[in-house]
């Protein structure tokens, strides 16, 4: 046990000391003196240290980011090479010029990148003190015992004068001084109502509490058996005022207000419900926007003014802060009174829950107010301990290019010891001219000390071979590149005014290389906004929809799915203005036809005044209990139009349709519910006997009635499953299977399936019933909620089904065509959610990550208490079963090099609990990933914050592959910063997300230009240019070491001093910069018709260490043309100008092979350039004629000394140009037959589709042309199809991603199954016959059932019609 306790968790030591949970349990004193063993001795302040609530998600403060800057630049090697350099040329016996000159480059680069990465810190560093200056509610003037606020350290008091002078600064830069800052920052905090930020609440002028409190302070009425002392006289001088979130402390009281945000952890005290109930969201935390409902503790009752708090006397004991979302222990200890003259009481405490808690980031709806005592802040708060420091992140290319760094090390190396070691031997030489013309050495006659200079003189001669410019080019081409994807106007959100905003610059390669996306649901790929799209009563359907999951089964059916869409628009529209004339025949004031989303005229037609009548009834009693089978809240808008406020979106969803249908759920008094049938002038009023939530356990929930006849009633609804074996066993037959055939319908339209049904009691029974189950619940037993649970299941049975609803989670736009898209990217998608199990797959289905054709291999906790055992159990019978494999660490050695897409119709669902448990088994971990590795689909359901962090640092980490994570809410934040690339949507209610991630986007959609178009182009422009950039500087520096050859390596220059000098700066740098900014494969619409393409990067073809050493080979072997071809022309004899001036110095052979060596440079870059355009090719002549015109320039003044004249007498003789333009065309004339060789013999993918570009096979795609923007003009064959241009074209790729078996085999076996059960007649079974009979008369889908969904275990509201009429059939025998 031990060692499980101490075990360290991931984020301990990933995000190190920030998210360290403490050990010890937490004890919080109010209005009592803290117990000696607490306080410490010799300064009298408390021994435990909280940390405050201010919160920091920068990577750096103002103290720490010069030396953590400079710390972190200098772990680039070659940064660090460069300073050792600049170092050695500070000594004047290696011979530098200007070391000064030489230091410039590097100061140069390292000032840019502190100054961009200090621009990036700054805009987090203004979201935390936006966040941090936030307003509550605090109470003051209560001394809290737990902390010292007051007392504040001299290194805090250093670091508060830094924050400030920081602050100062910006100011002044920004234009604004100090003062009116804080003049603006009290106006905005005084004169505005409080809001948090990311709240969706618009700022509505309200005055302060402080100014708005009346003279008198208010007292409440003393409640008994509370934490209320009634022995304490107040003094009235509490008061609840406007403070900072930064300024709450562990102990303090806070007042929450109506939408605002819980600024801390805290337990609830007291709300302004009298029944101490509040509705929070927890969007932030969990993910989920539906209302979730907090108890108030019993002993709070009574506290609401400030002045309560005088009387207040307790301890909360709480666990320790952990990361656990969904569990909190802890207890109030107080002493409790009887009444106002009791002056002893007794001592009473109350347990602690997590309905009794209310955390940081979640906000308060639909309440006036909630009172917390406050325990735990900062981060010790769950969602900071689920957060994590924000890390600093490099690309992948990044850390390769270190590796080619030390590669030309090694070789600079063998280059600067073969110099020293030829040059020391030579000073053992006698009787040379050397002995009669050299002074005495600086290292004096010593063979072996003349050998190590010239050893250090060899490494600045040859420096340039690691080049220092290379880095300030990669930072100015991610600048640019960072600035084209703001720029894209194609990933602009209008709807919220927001482009995709990249946040780190110097990660832009990684987006071409992301093999894993690790998605959250809500708020990512869907809307949530529930929409009712269908139903089934008495066993008919109801309800016109088209949803995605149906497009996607026709589109894998060969159906023009264009075609249909058109052909269903047109049916809806005409339904939907049918429909909207009849309901506004009914004179319903709630009706407004822009909120309608069930379109069924039919429905109308049969609850009409001709209808049947026993058909009619059906229908309004359907609709009235959806009208009643539930806790909605109502309120008004400003037209009138009632809103319903519910705990969950699909609960408001049901009882709108039934307001739209004219059945209107009006308010909810006292008594019971009121709702109105087709008009508002007679309200019919239900009294409310007892309500039994809902739960994941029991996943139904429940109400009991008296109807204004006097009858009572029980009205449920749930997962189908669940309802099915609560039937009356008498019901009837026919209309089950009606009803369970079209829900599994609905299922496999990716529709949200519900059950309702009813139960007449008599006043009897329930009585009976009603006092057991009260009696149960006032119970302080542990077996409360157990026999709550049995008497629940005790009265919900003999249920009369009434039918079924569907109800549609809106996707975001073009997220099935998204996913379609980087499937065929070679891009795997796994969805981490916090939402159930059946949501998740729903959506699943609803996106088209899942189809009909796979099988769902579900990892769900069993009920029971084997969860560990059963989930290994699973994980190795699937991974053994269905795939053949052990688990082993050879299977993980394969899995790491197949980069293929899955191959097999099969996906993973697991839930939380289930997966807590395999990543607590390093053994269960590894086969649980080798599994999910095989299936072409993964959703992880009821996942809290740490987990999705862990899963996607699993993933990373053991299959050693680039991860992108996408999310939008504050329960995101973790994965984002533990992915290579985290990436934001800027959600409407908040934008936590958006805060910590490398970039942010307005929609999903989105996601698909950045990866495939702006993610590839970096990837192969930084590839390209890089290896370019060394090839140059090899071809030039190598030139030097071939002329030491001849000079024993004494380290005199052949190359005039500035061409060192502007090689790097204005000779070549131009070309490769614009090569790495502006070059182009393809167009960016052809990038999105053939998303393969993109899978180059994921296999890294595009930068490898054998790219890398051939490319020094190929620069290795011009270096020896631009050399030798001027040696053999000066090595007969010097030679002369036409003026008769000889041409033999040293710098003139240099003027000849610079030239050689620059313009092949130049026109090299040129050949790998892709896209050739006007200003391609005016940069590569500019910088040809740059070398020609410095020489001719700078040769012409005196200070060039002996370099003077040099031009003239050069590009004078008729031998330099011969030299010239052999020599170039020779270094050149290799790699361009190469290249045309194998486009012509042996062509990739990519030169396919150019040639392909070339012929016009893409001109009838506009140039605007996006998959996933449903506003495009789409070919008709692309889209019904589906398919990319590139399906039947692209080899090369597809040969190294794919594994044995194609995926184009898979339909082919399908439609072989399908033949086999034509040709293999059987004994159909009543449900199949009916089920034909239905589709013949029009009542069913034509599909056939085996579409059906395959699951390896039973879910809720996935269940097929044979499963639930099992249930019920078993049902029935066992009430028999």
């Amino acid at each position: 046990m031990s060692a499980k306790v101490d075990k360290k968790h991931w984020w301990q030591w990933r995000y190190g000391r920030k998210c360290e949970t403490r050990s010890e349990q937490r004890r919080i004193f109010v209005n009592l003196p803290l117990p000696e063993d607490m306080v410490d001795p010799d300064t009298q302040l408390p021994k435990t240290k909280y940390p405050r609530n201010k919160i920091r998600t920068t990577k750096y403060t103002p103290l720490s980011f010069l030396p953590k800057n400079i710390f972190f630049q200098f772990t680039n090697i070659a940064n660090s090479y460069f300073l050792f350099i600049i170092i050695l040329g500070a000594f004047q016996i290696f011979g530098v010029q200007n070391p000064g000159m030489q230091a410039v480059p590097l100061i140069v680069i390292v000032v840019l990148t502190a100054i961009k990465d200090a621009f990036e810190d700054y805009r987090r560093g203004a979201s935390d003190m936006e966040l941090n200056n936030s307003r509550i509610h605090l109470l003051m003037g209560m001394h809290n015992p737990n902390v010292s606020v007051d007392h504040v350290g001299p290194w805090r008091r250093f670091k508060k004068a830094c924050t400030r002078a920081t602050n100062s600064i910006f100011y002044l830069v920004s234009g604004q001084s100090k003062k009116r800052a804080q003049m603006n920052a009290l106006l905005t905090s005084d004169l505005e109502r409080v809001v948090t930020v990311g709240s969706s609440v618009p700022n509505t002028p309200r005055q302060s509490l402080s100014s708005a409190r009346s003279k008198r302070a208010k007292l409440s009425t003393f409640h008994p058996n509370t934490v209320s002392n009634p022995n304490i006289t107040p003094t009235m001088t509490y008061r609840f005022q406007n403070n900072f979130w930064k300024n709450i402390s562990v102990g303090d009281i806070i007042r929450v207000r109506n939408n605002e945000e819980v600024p801390a952890d805290g337990i609830l005290l007291s709300t302004s419900d009298e029944f101490g109930e509040c509705y929070i969201e927890t969007k932030n935390l969990d993910g989920e926007t539906n209302l979730k409902t907090k108890h108030s503790l019993l002993c709070g009752v009574g506290l609401k003014h400030a002045a309560d708090f005088e009387r207040v006397q307790m301890v909360v004991e709480a666990e320790p802060p952990n990361a656990n979302l969904y569990k909190f222990r802890g207890v109030v200890k107080y002493t409790a009174y009887e009444s106002e003259s009791d002056t002893h009481g007794h001592q009473a405490q109350e347990p602690v829950t997590y309905d009794n808690v209310l955390l940081r980031g979640s906000t308060l709806r639909n309440t006036k107010w909630a009172l917390c005592c406050v325990v735990a802040t900062g981060n010790d708060t769950k969602i900071m301990l689920n957060s994590g420091i924000t890390p600093t992140k490099k690309s992948k290319m990044s850390s390769q290019l270190n590796l080619s760094v030390i590669i030309n090390f090694i070789v600079l190396f063998v280059l600067c010891f073969v110099s020293g070691l030829i040059n020391g031997l030579f000073y053992d030489k006698r009787n040379t001219s050397f002995d009669y013309f050299e002074y005495k050495p600086m290292a004096g006659w010593s063979s072996a000390a003349n050998g190590v200079v010239a050893f250090f003189v060899a490494i600045i001669l040859y420096q340039t071979l690691v080049p220092i410019s290379l880095y300030i080019s990669i930072e100015i081409i991610k600048t640019v590149q960072a600035y084209f994807i703001y720029a894209d106007v194609r990933m602009y959100y209008q709807r919220l005014d927001f482009p995709c905003t990249p946040k780190s610059w110097n990660i832009s390669d990684d987006l071409g290389q992301i093999e894993y996306i690790f998605s959250d649901k809500t708020g990512t790929l869907t809307q949530n906004v529930m929409e009712f799209k269908k139903c089934t009563i008495a066993g008919k359907s109801y309800g016109l929809a088209y949803t995605e999951a149906q497009q996607g089964m026709d589109k894998r059916a060969g159906v023009n799915v264009v075609e249909e869409i058109e052909k269903m628009r047109k049916i809806i529209t005409q339904d939907r203005k049918d429909m909207i004339t009849e309901l506004e025949r009914i004179g319903n004031d709630q009706f407004d036809p822009e909120r309608l989303t069930f379109i069924s005229s039919e429905f109308l037609k049969d609850v009409g005044p001709f209808a049947d009548k026993s058909r009619k009834r059906a229908n309004e009693n359907f609709m009235l209990v959806l009208a009643l089978c539930h806790t909605v809240i109502t309120e008004k808008d400003a037209d009138g139009h009632l809103e319903f406020k519910a705990e969950s979106p699909d609960e408001a969803a049901l009882v709108a349709v039934a307001r739209d249908l004219g059945i209107v759920f009006r308010d909810r008094t006292r008594k019971g519910p009121i709702v109105t049938f087709y008009s508002s002038n007679q309200p019919l009023e239900y009294e409310l006997l007892e309500v039994i939530p809902f739960n994941s356990t029991r996943k139904r929930m429940s109400v009991v009635l008296r109807t204004p006849e006097g009858r009572i009633m029980l009205y449920s609804k749930g997962a189908d499953n669940v309802i099915y074996e609560r039937l009356d066993p008498k019901a009837d037959q026919e209309m089950l299977s009606k009803t369970a055939i079209h829900l599994s319908e609905y299922a496999q339209e990716g529709l949200r399936t519900l059950c309702i049904a009813e139960k007449e009691i008599s006043e009897k029974d329930f009585n009976e019933w009603h006092s057991k189950y009260k009696e149960a619940s006032v119970s302080i037993e542990n077996d409360r909620e157990e026999r709550m649970e049995v008497l629940a299941d005790e009265l919900e049975k003999g249920l009369t089904l009434l039918g079924g609803t569907a109800i549609e989670d809106r996707l975001q736009d073009g997220v099935p065509d998204s996913i379609s898209t980087l499937s065929k990217a070679g891009i795997k998608l796994w969805v981490l959610t916090g939402d159930k199990v059946e949501t998740a797959i729903n959506i699943g289905f609803s996106c088209n990550l899942l189809d009909n054709d796979m099988e769902l291999l579900v990892i769900k906790a069993s009920e029971g208490g084997s969860e560990k055992e059963g989930a290994s159990a699973l994980v190795s019978r699937y991974l053994s079963e269905k795939f053949g494999m052990e688990g082993t660490k050879e299977d993980l050695a394969l899995a790491r090099k197949d980069h293929s897409p899955p191959g097999g119709d099969y996906a993973i669902i697991v839930d939380g609990a289930s997966l807590e448990e395999i990543l607590e088994d390093p053994d269960l971990k590894l086969k649980f990933l080798l599994l999910c590795k095989q299936c072409r689909s993964v959703l992880c359901c009821r996942v809290s914050p740490a987990q999705k962090a862990q899963v996607v640092m699993m993933v990373k980490n053991t299959l050693k592959v680039m991860a992108l994570a996408i999310g939008d809410g504050a329960n995101d934040v973790a994965m984002i910063q533990a992915a290579n690339v985290g990436v934001g949507i800027a959600g409407e209610e908040g934008r936590q997300a958006v805060m910590s991630s490398d970039y942010a986007i307005g929609q999903f959609r989105f996601l698909v230009r950045l990866l495939i178009v702006h993610g590839r182009w970096s990837y192969k422009r930084l590839g390209e240019m890089i290896t370019c950039f060394f090839y140059k500087n090899v071809n030039f520096v190598m030139a030097l070491f071939w002329y030491g050859i001849f000079n024993n390596f004494d380290g005199s220059y052949l190359y005039e001093y500035t061409y060192l000098m502007f090689f790097n700066l204005a000779f070549t740098s131009l070309p490769v910069i614009f090569l790495g900014i502006l070059d182009q494969d393809v167009p960016a619409h052809v990038s999105l018709l053939n998303p393969e393409l993109y899978r180059t990067g994921i296999l890294g073809k595009e930068w490898s260490p054998f790219r890398f050493l051939y490319y020094m080979a190929d620069g290795l072997f011009q270096s020896f043309i631009a050399f030798f071809f001027p040696w053999f022309l000066f090595r007969s004899a010097a030679f002369v100008n036409q003026e008769g001036l000889n041409v033999d110095h040293r710098f003139w052979v240099g003027v000849f092979c610079a030239h050689i060596s620059v313009t092949a440079c130049d026109l090299y870059v040129l050949l790998m350039q892709k896209r050739w355009d006007w200003l391609s090719v005016l940069i590569v002549g500019l910088s040809i004629l740059c070398i020609f015109f410095w020489t001719g320039i700078w040769t012409s003044s005196l200070a060039s000394q002996e370099f003077y004249k040099a031009a003239s007498n050069c590009y004078g003789t008729v031998a330099f140009w011969c030299t010239f333009f052999v020599g170039v065309l020779l270094s050149v004339l290799p790699r361009l037959t190469y290249e045309i060789f194998n486009r012509l013999y042996r062509p990739k993918d990519i030169d396919i589709i150019r040639e392909r570009v070339a012929m016009g096979a893409y001109n009838s795609y506009s140039e605007d042309y996006d998959p996933t923007d449903v506003t495009t003009n789409k070919p008709s064959s692309e889209s019904a199809s589906g398919t990319s241009q590139s399906e039947d074209i692209l080899t090369d790729e597809k040969k190294d991603i794919e594994v044995d078996e194609s995926l184009a085999t898979r339909p082919r076996r399908s439609t072989i199954k399908k033949m086999i059960g034509k040709l293999t007649p059987g004994h159909k079974s009543p449900l199949e016959t009916l089920r034909q009979s239905m589709v013949v008369s029009g009542q069913a889908s034509h599909r056939s059932s085996s579409q059906m969904i395959r699951t390896s275990h039973e879910l809720a509201g996935i269940t097929s019609p044979e499963t639930l009429m099992r249930l019920h059939t078993r049902n029935s025998q066992l009430s028999r």
